[in-house]
């Protein structure tokens, strides 16, 4: 026809290479002769329509960005700046003894509150009789029926505090909370309470010291929560608040030592009923005070000893939630029959414990038998005396299951005669406080040697405390508060204090500049969880408040999965300083994009807590660092113009630590802290530095962009709807080209849009991925998360480089925001276009015979006919096509893994077959625990394996056929200029829809067993331990403890106490 001859007669025209010819006969000869004029005519016809809408949109991109004035700015600074390499070992040195200074603070302020509250007690006399108001945190200001106040609930101020993100308190006063299994007024509570009172002062002090603080609490032994500042509490829909503080892990860690526990459960034919109820409740209940530091077992005993779990015969394993949890399934098996020989199970139980010690697994600390039965027909002294006496290294804690009294003696004889302690259990209601006496005994070796340890937990989710994101992480500092007076050797404790620390003031202290854009610092604790990590997510959903159960027990090993031997993760877990390089896969875009990256990590420890600080930084620009220098008065000039910003979540000046300057802003405070107004103000002079000279760099940017605003012939259909640039020390600019209320997408650029501001651990999507792209290029997309609400925009933007060599930090990027319908119509402008002289294009994109989508470097879908398709990724459209990109190499699938991921799965299915590939993942394999309930579903934790797509650079047109049972599908995929995205033009005669889709969902990762495999499996993964470092401190007995205060149902008969006697002086006197 006229175009191919236009085409054959015009050669410089078309600018056809020889490569082009090549594709071209190439593909002529493959076709169908009905095809021989369409198909070499739509491949160039392809390749002119990429090149007008590259050139149009690159032009807009580069027009409104001002990315040619701003590169141009800062190439007028190469020769005054300097260069430098990061030192990642100093940087992550210098990073840990900032936090260990920020932990110091919070442990003083902790250790100020011991010294406080061991004083009133000393103080103290107990008053049976005392009555005394308090503020009961649940009954402040409520009133009766007559409008008065009713009693433990007076008038109690409270106002929103920002500090508190805006939750009521009072900042003067704390409040007090009785489990609602307690009396108000018991006469320990009262007078626990009373003497207590003393703390306010110092929680008022603390304060004042360090306007960091958040939360600082009291947990009485008694069962009271003393918590500052003062905030209401209110009961669940039951009208009830199950909160024990002594149930919780901070108080649990600070009043013991890391323990090694054997559970003796009896299963004999008198426990049937009610008892063996009450008996599995006192066994989860043991289960709840057990911290990831402690070890255990469970052994049913009858005539036979019965391994609650049959694998773990002979061990102890970790008691961590997932153990604990796949315990508690087994619990609900037992049923009760046959006699009961204790003898042979105590004698199991110290075997366990002897050999299990010897191997050095364990806590290597305190030892404890706990013994659930209802009775006991002898004293077994011939057992102790072989396996424990004379040292009486392992405490026996015998519960009596039942009202019967009958082998109290017997049992109670056992505890006094082992350093335990002896309870009687009679009803459901007696388990809580009968199981928590034993902490109390194990803390006795402590309280005697007078050593406040300063314990650290695991990161939490605070539900109270919340920001915009949802709430909060943290971590608890807390140490043990012990009686000074004159019988301090029965070890009393009184309770434990604590305050929490936000982990976002940790990553505060995060030079977030020197890490470089895909850079991050990363924490973990002495088991190797996670204290914080940009890749941690604790919640089910962004933004939502439930947690997933094992949030805060994610290991190292699964969010940098690459680290297949464990080297990064171990070595951080023993408190190693070192280096370590591998080669990475990040998401970003909420999972959907991946960046390749090799990383270059830096660890060591923070001295005086259990944990270890790291630093990842990407090799390339990621390494480099550079420095300028303006004049303080030039910088603050153009720094306070009302288009800029910094970001939120960095420190320029510290300006929490002081209550005089928490109200001010990041740019006021640098203003008075470079003018010298406020020398005392804690600052980053140099990250303020770089700020004022890229503030000075960038000023010409407003101007620029004011003027392209104000001229009314310039984007005169108000496509282009913001212009924005960031640079590397977190400052941004922005300007409307259209008013804030008409805009497009909101969110962009604003909180709610995480991804797309510069935060705490990332620097904005638009940011990083400019960076990976070839510079001068623009990087288009579609946001997931406006695409999914329907707000129809195009981001694009580009990185600003300071030198034209890969050492060359990124030092700015800059970009758009554009209506998703104008940047569409300008595609389908351009792809109208042809090279006939007489005008009258043969094909075009309005014919019905081709498909034209405009997919990024990803595979998603920017431009197609059917708007639905929009956002969509293109194997889901086109899966024959898909499939063919992949097989030519046009297209990359990289394998990525989630191992926090929450899987849909029937209720009442077995999981015996959901198997995980790597033994890392043990924790979600066997958490069972329901999360989610959709009807006979739910969302229970496991690992995921899933694709991402990444195009081949080298490759920038080709063309394809596809063999679609008896015809011949044809597409064309070229490159658009400058930019990420290809446009794909596929021949729609011949279907092609039998094809499957190529789709991006996560597949569970699993193994196909037989039922001896799955049970062996399921075995090694249970007794699998990855390396942990054993806390330092250790107090499981002490020679002055005393023995005689061992029980609480019954007193000792004169007979046992005879036969108890002796041995007691025997060990005096050793």
């Amino acid at each position: 026809g006229t175009d191919v001859k236009n085409l054959c007669c015009t050669p410089l025209k078309s600018k056809i290479s020889l490569l082009h010819f090549c594709v071209f006969v190439f593909t002529f000869l493959n076709l169908h002769l009905s095809e021989v004029s369409f198909f070499p005519l739509l491949f160039f016809s392809v390749k002119l329509w990429a090149s007008a809408f590259g050139g149009e949109i690159k032009s807009i991109s580069a027009k409104y960005s001002g990315s040619q004035l701003l590169q141009k700015k800062y190439k007028e600074f190469e020769k005054s700046v300097r260069v430098e390499e990061i030192d990642g070992v100093k940087l992550v040195k210098n990073l840990a003894v900032r936090m260990e200074e920020m932990f110091r603070r919070k442990a003083e302020a902790t250790r100020r509150l011991v010294e406080a509250a061991e004083e009133a007690h000393h103080q103290h006399e107990d008053n049976p009789d005392l009555q005394y108001e308090y503020f009961n945190a649940v009954l402040i200001n409520e009133v009766d029926g007559e409008g008065n106040n009713v009693e433990l609930g007076g008038e109690f101020i409270l106002e929103p505090n920002d500090h508190f993100n805006n939750l009521s308190v009072n900042l003067s006063l704390s409040v007090v909370q009785v489990p609602t299994n307690m009396y108000n007024k018991d006469p320990d509570i009262v007078n626990g309470v009373y003497w207590s009172e003393a703390l306010n002062k110092v929680f008022v002090d603390n304060f004042e010291r360090d306007p960091t603080l958040i939360w600082q609490y009291f947990g009485s032994a008694k069962g009271f929560f003393r918590q500052y500042p003062g905030v209401k509490w209110h009961p669940d829909e039951h009208g009830v608040i199950g909160f024990d503080c002594r149930n919780r892990k901070w108080y649990i860690q600070a009043a013991t030592s890391p323990k090694d526990v054997v559970i003796l459960v009896d299963v004999s034919g008198s426990m049937k009923g009610l008892r063996l109820t009450i008996a599995r409740q006192t066994v989860s209940s043991i289960l709840d005070t057990l911290g990831d530091d402690d070890f255990f077992n469970i052994i049913a005993y009858n005539q036979e000893i019965h391994y609650v779990e049959p694998c773990l015969n002979g061990t102890l394993v970790r008691a961590d939630r997932a153990n604990k949890d796949h315990f508690r399934e087994h619990l609900d098996k037992l049923f009760a029959k046959g006699i009961g020989l204790l003898g042979e199970a105590l004698t199991e139980a110290f075997t366990i414990l002897s050999d299990f010690n010897q191997t050095g697994r364990g806590s290597v600390c305190s030892q404890a038998i706990m013994l659930v039965t209802d009775g006991a027909t002898e004293m077994y002294d011939d057992v102790f005396e072989r396996y424990n006496w004379p040292e009486r290294k392992v405490r026996i804690f015998p519960y009596l299951i039942g009202r019967e009294s009958a082998f109290a003696d017997n049992l109670k004889w056992m505890a006094c005669a082992n350093k335990g302690y002896f309870s009687q259990i009679s009803t459901l209601a007696d388990v809580q406080e009968n199981v928590m006496r034993y902490l109390h005994v194990m803390s006795r070796p402590k309280v005697i040697d007078h050593e406040h340890d300063t314990v650290w937990t695991e990161a939490y989710v605070d539900s109270a405390l919340k920001d915009k994101s949802g709430p909060s992480l943290m971590t608890t500092v807390a140490m043990p508060v012990f009686s000074t007076k004159n019988e301090t050797n029965q070890g009393i404790l009184l309770g434990v204090v604590g305050t929490d620390i936000p982990l976002q003031e940790l990553m505060k202290l995060i030079p977030k500049h020197m890490l470089g854009i895909h850079g991050y610092a990363f924490a973990v604790t002495n088991n190797g969880y996670i204290l914080t990590h940009p890749d941690l997510r604790p919640l089910y959903q962004e933004g939502q408040k439930r947690r997933k159960p094992n949030y805060s027990s994610v290991d190292l090993s699964e969010v940098e999965w690459e680290d297949k031997d464990g080297i990064l993760r171990n070595a951080m877990v023993n408190r190693r300083t070192g280096t370590f390089s591998m080669e990475v896969k990040k998401t970003v875009d909420r999972g959907r994009r991946v960046l390749k990256m090799h990383n270059d990590y830096y660890y060591t420890d923070i001295k005086g807590t259990p944990f270890s600080v790291g630093v990842a930084l990407s090799r390339g620009h990621g390494k480099y660092f550079f420095r300028g220098n303006v004049s303080v008065e030039a910088g603050l000039r153009d720094l306070e113009q009302p288009d800029v910003a910094l970001a939120d979540e960095w420190t320029y000046c510290n300006t929490e630590e002081e209550h005089e300057h928490r109200h001010l802003t990041q740019i006021q405070a640098i203003k008075l802290f470079m003018t010298g107004r406020r020398p005392h103000l804690k600052c980053d002079r140099e990250l303020i530095q770089e700020v004022l000279f890229d503030a000075v760099v960038t000023a010409p940017l407003e101007a620029y962009w004011t003027g392209l605003a104000l001229n009314k012939s310039e984007n005169s259909d108000k496509g282009v709807e913001i212009a924005f640039l960031g640079t590397r020390t977190g400052l941004s600019r922005t300007n409307l080209f259209v008013p804030a209320d008409q805009l497009s997408n909101q969110d962009f650029l604003t909180a709610e849009d995480k991804e797309g501001v510069f935060n705490a651990d990332h620097f904005p999507l638009w940011y990083k991925r400019a960076a990976e792209q070839v510079p001068g290029t623009f990087i288009y997309s579609i946001p997931f998360s406006t695409a999914l609400e329907n707000k129809s925009v195009v981001l694009a933007s580009t990185a600003i480089q300071l030198l034209d060599d890969r050492k060359s930090p990124i030092v700015a990027a800059v970009g758009i925001q554009m209506k998703l319908e104008f940047f569409q119509r300008k595609f389908w402008t351009a792809c109208r276009q042809c090279t006939a002289l007489d005008g009258k294009c043969s094909i075009s994109c309005d014919n019905e015979d081709i498909n034209c989508y405009l997919i990024d470097n990803n595979g998603f879908i920017l431009v197609t006919e059917e708007q639905s398709q929009t956002g969509l990724f293109f194997g889901e459209v086109e899966g024959a096509v898909m499939n063919k990109l992949l097989q030519m190499g046009s297209f990359k699938r990289i394998t990525l893994y989630d191992y926090q991921a929450l899987c849909r799965e029937y209720a009442g299915s077995s999981d015996s077959a959901r198997m995980l590939s790597d033994p890392f993942s043990v924790v979600k394999w066997l958490l069972t625990e329901l999360v989610m309930s959709r009807g006979k579903t739910m969302m229970v934790p496991c690992d995921t394996e899933y694709p991402a797509f990444v195009s081949e650079r080298t490759i920038k047109e080709t063309t394809g056929n596809i063999d679609c049972e008896g015809c011949i599908r044809s597409f064309v995929i070229q490159q658009i200029p400058s930019s990420n995205l290809f446009m794909v033009v596929v021949d729609n005669k011949c279907d092609c829809s039998s094809a499957p889709p190529v789709t991006m969902d996560p597949i569970e990762i699993m193994y196909i067993l037989s039922k001896r495999n799955i049970d062996s499996l399921k075995c090694d993964r249970l007794k699998f331990q990855k390396d942990r470092k054993k806390p330092e401190s250790c107090h499981p007995f002490h020679p002055e403890e005393n023995a005689m205060e061992c029980g609480s149902a019954t007193r000792l008969s004169s007979p046992l106490t005879a036969a108890l006697l002796p041995l007691i002086i025997a060990t005096i006197s050793r």
